[in-house]
């Protein structure tokens, strides 16, 4: 393949409304090809409605088990009493990974997960695919395993890599993945280059370099303001800033004048050879 295919991945849609409007900008007039929704959050239903307001926008569910910021904690779907393994005394998810990974009951993670997707298909939904908030599910070979077992129940691609694996401090030489279907070229800033040369330097990089084949660029796009500037108060990984920067390099027509330049084409997960590759 000759080619350079790039999917432009905006997560964690349904956090907030700034994390929505920048995101629905990105996708009808900016660079964005595709994004997931986040059911347990305020903001889920907005973002919904949009999706079934614009039925040419690809978008997947954003499988949630955990909740990072210090003052906007989410809670489950699904009744407290029935997932007790995965919140705390107040009902909230965790905030790290590892209380998932040293605590969560498989079942109870089955429960939850199953109910994000089974709401949104309620409401009408149409998702192309699933992926993970936090790449928890990729922690666990319990969760590693259940992750493809939901992939093949709803018949939806999911994003399996053994570099997003190893992005959680895990090793993916301790798992047992499938020969296909792992996505290795997989692009995401880290903090280091957020606070060293900026994020804008980063995608520039990947786009001039970008290899030929299927890739995958994940962002966290957000519009400016007070209401970011709380959710995301003492966090600056994938703070406030940092989603910003993503919002306003990825509407740039410096962005859309460099994909052109560097012969990319941007797709989706409705790509027939995309979900080819991905074992769908």
């Amino acid at each position: 393949m000759n080619k350079k295919y790039l999917v432009i991945h905006a997560d964690d849609a349904g956090l907030a409304w700034a994390e929505n409007r920048a995101t629905q900008l990105g996708l009808l007039e900016g660079s964005l090809t595709s994004t997931s929704l986040m059911v347990p959050c305020p903001w889920f239903q907005e973002m919904a409605n949009f999706c079934l307001a614009h039925p040419e926008i690809d978008y997947g569910i954003h499988l949630t088990l955990t909740g990072e910021w210090k003052t906007y904690p989410f809670r489950p779907i699904s009744p407290v009493a029935k997932v007790p393994s995965l919140v705390n005394t107040e009902g909230y998810f965790y905030p790290k990974r590892n209380a998932i990974k040293e605590g969560a009951v498989l079942e109870e993670v089955y429960l939850e997960l199953k109910n994000q997707i089974e709401f949104a298909l309620s409401l009408g939904l149409k998702p192309t695919h699933l992926d993970s908030h936090m790449y928890t599910l990729g922690i666990r070979q319990d969760l590693i395993t259940l992750y493809q077992e939901l992939g093949k129940t709803y018949n939806l691609p999911i994003i399996l890599s053994k570099k997003l694996i190893a992005c959680t401090g895990e090793s993916p030489a301790n798992f047992q993945l499938p020969k296909k279907g792992c996505w290795e070229s997989i692009y995401m800033g880290s903090y280091d280059e957020f606070t060293n040369q900026g994020l804008t330097h980063f995608y520039n990089s990947v786009l001039d370099h970008l290899p030929t084949g299927f890739s995958l660029l994940l962002i966290h796009p957000a519009i400016k303001s007070d209401e970011m500037d709380q959710i995301t108060l003492d966090h600056p990984n994938f703070g406030a800033d940092w989603r910003a920067e993503d919002y306003q390099y990825f509407t740039s027509k410096h962005c859309a004048e460099k994909i052109k330049e560097k012969g990319i084409e941007l797709i989706d997960f409705r790509n027939p050879e995309l979900l080819s590759f991905l074992g769908a």
